[in-house]
């Protein structure tokens, strides 16, 4: 606890100082910056033509930073020998692993702690200026990378120039089987994917492959028929977690990202309609619930009893969707990613209304 009272201390000092020096295309840990700013100014970079993304990975980043180039660059600006010397201190402490074992590094910056997002944007703010002066637009969200030029073999290029600069002045390696040259639609970037339309040159923004499969996931592990939950105890858990997942993703944008939360509303209901119908337990009992919910009788009694079907399969018939409609799930407080989604954007679309004086008498 001490430890990371100290780191924030020292930020707290440091910060100010170091801030005003950052490159404008770095994002991360940084006041008044985000992944959003990060992603607004790519989605910019794309929109010029600047399809073709270098997209670099740092191996082990904060295990690998050399700690004398760090102390080095932190004495450039700060003349006081004491302050440093506390922050060589807090690089070579030892580190106490959950098991006990104590560990003794000889290079990297201590993860989890206040101090060093400030120091991995120390580092890399060497990059950045060097990226700069050599006319690259790029942009950066700590330790993740993105340069953007107009050619394949450009890219190529840079890839190799800014490897040797990053291997060989910053002593830091990169993860060639992580790192790529390609269009912009075939990477991830923080959680996004990026794509410029050849016919109108608009870009659309929308999940990453791996956003979406760890939503999905999420999703599942909060809808399980087995959690022993009520309707309204899954509803509660589920919609704070969705609410917290779409203040982040709300930036996505086109007709994909609207397909994508249209379809992870439409699973969330299935799901729920599965958990429903566990609830319910025997099929007399589902039958009977159907029917009270409006589902004729006999469509009812054969939905349930035809064949022997599971209650995920059960969950997708029409005689269940239409008694579980989704407006039975929207009175009962079900957050709605594309209602949500599309008022949000409509407010950042708004046009600003002025407010004039006026003059009387």
């Amino acid at each position: 606890m001490i430890d990371r009272i100290v780191q924030q201390a020292v930020a707290q000092v440091l910060s100010p100082h170091y801030e005003p020096t950052f490159h404008p295309s770095s994002h991360g840990f940084r006041p008044g910056r985000s992944c959003h700013t990060a992603i607004a100014e790519a989605k910019r970079h794309l929109e010029e033509g600047y399809e073709i993304v270098v997209d670099l990975d740092l191996d082990k980043f904060f295990d690998r930073v050399h700690w004398e180039r760090l102390l080095a660059r932190l004495g450039m600006l700060v003349k006081d020998d004491r302050l440093i010397g506390l922050i060589r201190r807090m690089l070579k402490a030892r580190v106490v692993m959950p098991d006990g074992v104590v560990v003794t590094t000889e290079e990297g910056t201590p993860q989890g702690g206040s101090l060093s997002p400030l120091l991995s944007n120390i580092v890399l703010d060497e990059l950045d200026w060097e990226l700069s002066r050599r006319g690259h637009r790029f942009v950066r969200y700590a330790d993740d990378q993105n340069i953007y030029v107009r050619s394949q073999r450009a890219g190529e290029r840079v890839m190799a120039n800014v490897r040797d600069f990053i291997e060989r002045k910053l002593r830091l390696k990169v993860n060639l089987a992580k790192s790529a040259v390609a269009k912009s639609g075939e990477r991830h970037f923080l959680g996004f994917w990026l794509r410029r339309e050849p016919e109108d040159g608009t870009v659309e923004v929308d999940l990453s492959k791996r956003s979406k499969e760890r939503v999905d996931e999420k999703i599942r592990s909060k809808t399980r028929r087995n959690r022993g939950q009520s309707l309204w105890a899954t509803l509660r858990e589920l919609n704070v977690f969705l609410k917290g997942w779409i203040g982040f993703f709300w930036i996505v944008t086109g007709e994909t990202a609207e397909r994508t939360l249209h379809k992870l509303d439409a699973h969330i209901r299935r799901r729920l309609r599965a958990v429903l119908l566990k609830h319910w337990r025997s099929k007399r009992s589902i039958a009977r619930r159907l029917i009270k919910l409006g589902c004729p009788s006999k469509k009812a009694w054969r939905t349930v009893y035809e064949g022997r079907r599971r209650l995920w399969d059960l969950s997708r018939t029409a005689a269940v969707q239409k008694s579980l409609r989704n407006e039975y799930f929207e009175k009962r407080g079900l957050f709605s990613l594309t209602a949500w989604h599309g008022q949000r954007w409509a407010r950042e679309l708004a046009p600003v209304q002025l407010n004039l004086g006026l003059e009387l008498g």
